[in-house]
């Protein structure tokens, strides 16, 4: 099983784009309704890329700057970062079915 671990404002540019795989960051917060749904899809998404893609959450309330530099003003929001640039390569916003995250995911790590 992997673990999803949780970036900071401090840790993302050392986990996420100085990171040697691709990473997409969950950008969510505990009260968030349609993050709670996310959550176990990029759960399974992390476990079917193991070794392909790293998979990190970032909690908006806990972690500001982070949000406010990439513009995320809704979430759940899915950012994909390739190693090395701290511009993701795709952005996916709200509760999309696993389906389509992951053919987004696969359409961005081409």
């Amino acid at each position: 099983m992997s673990d999803l671990r949780e970036v900071t404002d401090s840790t993302f540019d050392s986990e996420v784009i100085k990171g040697e795989l691709p990473t997409l960051v969950d950008f969510w917060a505990p009260w968030c309704g349609p993050c709670r749904m996310v959550g176990p899809v990029v759960q399974e998404l992390s476990e079917e890329y193991v070794g392909k893609v790293n998979f990190v959450k970032m909690n908006t309330d806990e972690n500001p700057q982070v949000p406010v530099k990439y513009g995320i003003r809704t979430i759940p929001a899915l950012l994909v970062f390739k190693p090395g640039d701290d511009r993701p390569v795709e952005t996916i916003v709200g509760f999309r079915p696993k389906g389509d995250i992951k053919k987004r995911l696969d359409a961005a790590l081409a």
